[in-house]
Parts: structure tokens; sequence; C-alpha cells
């Protein structure tokens, strides 16, 4: 006698393959029934014998395509229907959409060497793809995706697509950005955008989320022309190579990082270089490196284009990358020599994302093609809640049926081009899973000056909050983990942060959890801010407020300091109190260092200073430490900043210094660690904030805290940097409702 079950599965499994994976299953399991997409992910039924439906079950949790990713799978018994085949139903509609959008996908192996066979009719396609690769987020308008859904609807199917797109058994069977030559959108000229990249020109090429600006990374006149161009004094460019084997050559190619290089996000992989580039990353140690991952980037590399492409976005510094044609024209006019346009058109906009190897595993620096918009937590919210980030390296998080959707990377909106993104983001995701605004919670920033905060004044939501941002950030690794009622020690260090008390944080201790709250135990030792957020551009600035009370400084607008005017000026700020905050910020902290040791000038990106620093520190073995001193409740920079003064006027190897002052940093941390876990008898350390990028001090840290009983988390789904924020203004929405 046959018996029934009806299967919903949750997590990325619309746009994988996923059903036409069922449906060869359940032929060789002899299942009868169905499978049809629903608003929240895949729902099947299939009738069997008990045994046969166990396998079956047992298959779709073990098999699943490459590109799928199963969050949750409940299997109920239900009546048997008496169906007489097994049969892909059309997309279930109704409800609002809880379902997880796959991310972009890069072009798979199989579509590959149809690409490059001059025998295969999609020979030489740039648009070509099926169920295991090609576009998702970035063409779809709507759920449930499905074509008309899609910016490929204005194309309609040839017969040959679409006997492919109905054939079950074929592998672009609801490949819903299917075409080829003779049905899909054209492309430019490839030969003539590689000719012109081979002369020293830059392209405009268009790509799966916007464009990029490709040019010779080895021809340095290209790249001078575009740093200028672009307004991009400083800093480093990415680079896309034709094949490991180029990457090779370029970076230290560790297993870790090869394995980051090739899975399925294909972000761009911060790590050590091995040779210069010149004026592609200045003063940096590092090199952020790409293999090819949309069908154009290996036609441009087959047609002859210089095996490293400086590949960034295209943009002009600080403004968001552009990604429909007319206004790519427009903004990039006088920048590229010439477009690369394919007729697809992009629904929104999304960048590379960049990862790094790390100590601890590894770590997302910005989150967007490849892994946005993946949900990154589950929380037990039954109302929306849309949380809207902070101000620098913006995202916003949506949560729809307790899943937590951040969105990609958005930038900072103190640029105009940015605040307008921002809007766009938060209309694209609400209207996409059909969020009822009478019921939704907006969580936001406590900082009553960002753009991000005062945007919520506007929307018709149900309810607002405002949340600290450093507590965000430590509940943003807890959420990732699924541990909102873990205790632990949160440390939050970074650039700036709107305080309870109205001052400038950066330096926190806290002890408690998301349920429960974090109450703040700890802090580094305030110092004055004289000028404000003009602080972080001028390290020199920092620094005036950071010496300020410490005696006996030297004169140091002379040898071996040579501090610019600058410096009298804020301290001129600091004496008058005027436009003076305290803060413990740990970002300013660094740029501190970072001028004693010679970084006097403006930045011209942000964190230039700090990254500079550790970049310095890591040209030196040196096992010296300088002294930080925690007393229970302050971590003391002085006595560090005093040593730092006298070992600079006795000449004292830069490099040692720097390395130094990470190492003293991470042994003052780790000091403040294990007396507050002791008093506060906890086992778990959540690290979180920008500062915690700097690889060589979390690895100082993790050596010192190395022989400790204590856990050590940091952000794994979301950078620790303030684009991680919104997710946890998300997670304390569970407080806020309880």
């Amino acid at each position: 006698m046959k018996e029934a079950r009806f299967l919903r599965i949750r997590g990325v499994v619309q746009g994988v393959g996923f059903r036409p994976f069922v449906f060869r299953l359940a032929q060789a399991h002899r299942i009868v029934g169905w499978v049809r997409n629903g608003a929240e992910g895949v729902e099947i039924h299939g009738e069997a014998d008990d045994g046969a439906l166990e396998a079956f079950v047992g298959e779709i949790r073990e098999g699943a395509p490459p590109a799928a990713r199963i969050v949750s799978l409940e299997v109920s018994a239900v009546p048997a229907l008496g169906a007489e085949g097994f049969e892909i139903r059309e997309s279930a509609g109704g409800e609002a959409p809880t379902v997880r959008i796959s991310p972009d996908l890069p072009v798979c192996a199989a579509c590959l060497r149809e690409m490059l066979d001059p025998a295969d009719r999609r020979h030489g396609y740039p648009y070509i793809n099926c169920t295991d690769c090609g576009p998702r987020y970035t063409i779809v308008l709507g759920l449930p995706y499905d074509r008309p859904l899609t910016t490929m609807r204005e194309w309609p199917l040839c017969a040959d697509c679409e006997r492919e797109y109905h054939d079950p058994l074929d592998r672009r069977f609801h490949a819903q950005p299917v075409a080829c030559p003779v049905c899909g959108p054209g492309y430019g000229d490839i030969p003539d955008a590689v000719r012109l990249l081979r002369e020293g020109r830059i392209v405009a090429v268009k790509g799966l989320g916007g464009y990029h600006l490709a040019a010779d990374a080895r021809n340095t006149e290209a790249v001078t022309a575009l740093r200028e161009r672009k307004v991009r004094k400083e800093k480093p460019f990415a680079v896309m190579v034709r094949d490991l084997a180029a990457a090779r050559d370029l970076i230290d190619l560790s297993p870790e990082v090869e394995a980051l290089l090739t899975s399925i996000a294909r972000p761009i992989v911060l790590a050590p270089r091995r040779v210069d580039l010149p004026g592609v990353a200045p003063e940096n140690a590092d090199l952020g490196v790409m293999l090819p991952y949309t069908p154009v980037h290996h036609l441009l590399f087959a047609a002859g284009a210089p095996e490293i492409l400086v590949m960034t976005s295209a943009n002009r510094s600080s403004e968001p990358l552009a990604y429909r044609d007319d206004e790519a024209f427009e903004r990039l006019a006088g920048i590229a020599d010439a477009f690369l346009v394919g007729e697809r058109p992009i629904a929104r906009r999304v960048d590379d994302s960049v990862v790094r190897a790390g100590c601890l595993g590894p770590m997302v620096l910005r989150r967007a093609r490849g892994l946005a918009p993946g949900a990154v937590a589950r929380l037990p919210l039954t109302r929306p809640v849309l949380a809207v980030g902070a101000d620098l390296k913006n995202t916003v998080t949506l949560v729809v049926g307790g899943e937590a959707f951040v969105s990609q990377h958005i930038g900072d909106l103190e640029q105009y081009e940015a605040s307008q993104a921002f809007q766009e983001t938060i209309r694209d995701l609400t209207a996409m899973y059909e969020v009822a605004w009478n019921d939704l919670l907006v969580m936001h920033d406590l900082h009553p000056g960002y753009a991000s905060t005062a945007h919520t004044l506007g929307l018709p939501a149900a309810a607002k909050r405002g949340v600290q941002h450093h507590r965000a950030h430590i509940a943003s690794v807890l959420a990732e983990r699924g541990e909102l009622e873990e205790r632990v020690l949160g440390v939050a260090c970074d650039g700036t942060g709107y305080g309870d008390d109205g001052s400038i944080w950066g330096g926190e201790f806290f002890a408690g959890s998301v349920i429960g709250g974090f109450e703040r135990i700890a802090h580094l030792r305030p110092a004055s801010l004289p000028g404000g957020d003009a602080a972080a551009r001028h390290p020199v600035q920092s620094a005036a407020g950071f010496l300020d009370r410490i005696d006996g400084l030297p004169d140091l607008t002379a040898p071996p300091f040579h501090f610019p005017e600058r410096y009298l000026q804020a301290g001129e700020l600091i004496r008058k109190n005027v436009r003076t905050f305290p803060t413990t910020s740990t970002g300013r902290l660094f740029d501190t260092a970072a001028a004693l040791l010679g970084f006097t000038r403006e930045v011209t990106y942000e964190g230039q200073a700090a990254i500079w620093l550790e970049h310095l520190a890591r040209t030196s073995p040196s096992a010296a430490s300088l002294p930080f001193a925690f007393d229970g409740t302050e971590l003391d920079f002085r006595p560090a900043l005093a040593a730092l003064i006298a070992a600079r006027r006795r000449g004292d190897d830069r490099a040692d210094l720097a390395r130094a002052f990470h190492r003293g940093l991470a042994r003052g941390l780790a000091d403040a660690v294990l007396q507050l876990a002791e008093a506060h008898g906890l086992e778990t350390v959540v690290l979180s904030g920008g500062v915690f990028q700097n690889e060589l001090l979390l690895r100082e840290l993790v050596g010192c805290l190395g022989g400790s009983r204590l856990r050590l988390w940091t952000n794994r789904e979301v950078p620790p940097n303030d684009e991680g924020i919104s997710l946890g203004q998300a997670a304390l929405a569970v407080s806020a409702t309880a």
C-alpha cells in the first residue's frame, strides 16, 4: 500500500536546479506526485512504499545541487492522492514570500566547455547559463523566481531553448535566464575590447551587478590614468587573473586562499602579494585577486586580453557602482575610453565581495556578489523587521518569517548616490518580500545625526527602536551562530559609534546576551577628539587628542616626527574646548600610532593609516611589545604612546615599533579579557568592529589567549565592520519585541 509524504524545503532552493533534481530522484525511486516552487521554498508531494520514500528524502538531504543550500526540510505524513506519475508544477502563490533568493553564480564548467566549443550552438555566447550557474539576484524583479519576473522577460525563447527549458532531464530545465545567440540578448565586440586593453586603454565592461573599469595591470601608464580619472588616489585596486596559475605568480596561494578563490561566490580574495604591480596597491603588502566568473570574463581572456587586469568598480571615488546603461554612459564619460555593453538589463547594483583567509577562519570584508542577499540567520521573530544599519559601509537587513536577509554592500551614506541606493534597496527588499508596513518594526542606530536614522522618520512603519552601535556589533556575531541566549564577553573595537552618554565610543567591553541585553563593563581610556569626524581624515588631529594628557611631550613638529600645522591647530581646539569630544575609539588610537611612526598626511580612504601601520608591522619579526595597562575598567594607552615616542626619538626601527604597538595592544586586550571573563563568569569572547579586520592584531590576540579556556568568536557571515551592524540591530529586535 502506498504511503504519502509532504516535504517543505527552505533555503536557497529556487533557481538552482532543485526541481529537476527532485524529478530525477523521483523517477529513480519510482515516486509519484509533484514538486513546485512555493512562497517559502520548494514543496513536494510524494507517494510510494515507505522504504522508497525514506530513501528519496535521504537523497534530497544529502545530494542537493551544488548551488543549493538546504536550511530546513520538514516531512509530514499526508493522505495519498492516487497520482500516476511525477510532475513539475507551476509555482504556487498567494502567500507573502519568505524564500531565500540565490546569489549570482559563476559560469559552470559545462557551460564554459560549450561556450569555447566551435561546434556548439552557444559558441562564444556571453550570456550562456544553466540551472547550475549564471545570474540570479541581479536579474530578479519579484518572487517567485520565474522568467516573467526577471530582466529576461523581454526575450522569448527560440524552439531549441524552449525544448531545453521544458525538458526535466535537461540541465537548462526552468533555467530562467536561458538564452542563445538566436533568441537572447546580444553583447558588444569582445575582440575590439581586447585590442583596446592591450593598447593601454580603459574599458568599461558590463558584468552581473554593474560595470567594471578594466585595464592592463602591468601597464603603469594605464593604471595611473585610471587612478587620475577615478580620483582614486591611493586605495588599492583589485585584479582579475586568467587562472590559478596566474594567481599563484601574484600572491601566496595557500590552500585556504585557493579554496576561497574557487568557491561558488568567486570573491575578491586578499592575500600577501609576491610581486609588485606599480600603482595597483601602493603601500600595501596584500593584493586583492579574483578569478573570471562570467562568460564575458572568460571570453576576454580567450580572445587575448592581458592575463592580469585591474578590474575595479565603475564609478568615481566614493560613488556607488554604475549599473544602468544610460547612467554608466553619463557617469563614466571621461573615465572609460570605450564601453563593452550587453543588452540584458541589471535589476540592481551589486559590487564584488571581498574576503580573506584568517586565523579564525575566512573573514568577509565586503558582502555582495555571490553572497548577498542570502539569509545569514534565523531569528525568533514573528513580525517583519527592517534594520537600516549605520552610515558607513551601509547594509540593510530585512527579517521575514524569522529569516534575516542582509542586503548587498551599499556604501557610505554621506554620498548622495549612496543615499539614493540605500533608499532603493529598502524599497526593493520590502516590495520583493511583500512586507506589510503597518506591522513592520524598524531598528536604527542611536546616532541622531546618521542619515540612516533620519530616513526612518519618514517610513510608514508600525514602530521604531534605536540600538547602540557597539552592542549591534556584538549581536551580529551571536545572530550568525544562533546563540541569542549565550552570555558572552563582547569586545567591540572600531572608529566611531554613538555611545549611551553621547560621547564617541570605539573600544568597549560588554557582558550579557542578545536576549538579556549587554552591560558596558569596561572601555579604552577616554581621550579627546578635536574636530569630531574630521579627525578620522587627519591622523595628526587624532594624535593631538590622544597625546593631550601625556606629560613631557617633545615638539612633535620637529624631527623625527614632522607633524604639520594641523596638529597645533587641533591642540588649540582642545585647550579652548571648542568642537572637542570625548572618545574611546580604538580606530583613532591606531591613527595616533601611525602618525607617530610617519603617517602625517591626510588619508585618502577609510582606515588607510591603520592599514599602513599594519603592513609596516608585518615587515618586522620583532617580539617586543609596548605597555598597555588595564585597571579593571579602563585600558590605558598612555604608557604605550609615551614609550613609542621615546623609542622613536632614540631612532628605533619604525617597523619594529609598529609591530610592538600591535603586540602590546593585543596583550592589553588579552589582559582585560582574562580579568573580565573571570570576574563575570564568562567562557565565550565575541570580537567585532572594524579594528578586528586587522589580521595581525587578531593573530596576536589569539596567540595571547591561546592557553586560556576561552572560546573566541568573530563574524563569519557578515563583515566585522559596519556592514554587520544591520544584522546586529535586527537580532536586538528580539529583545525589543519580547
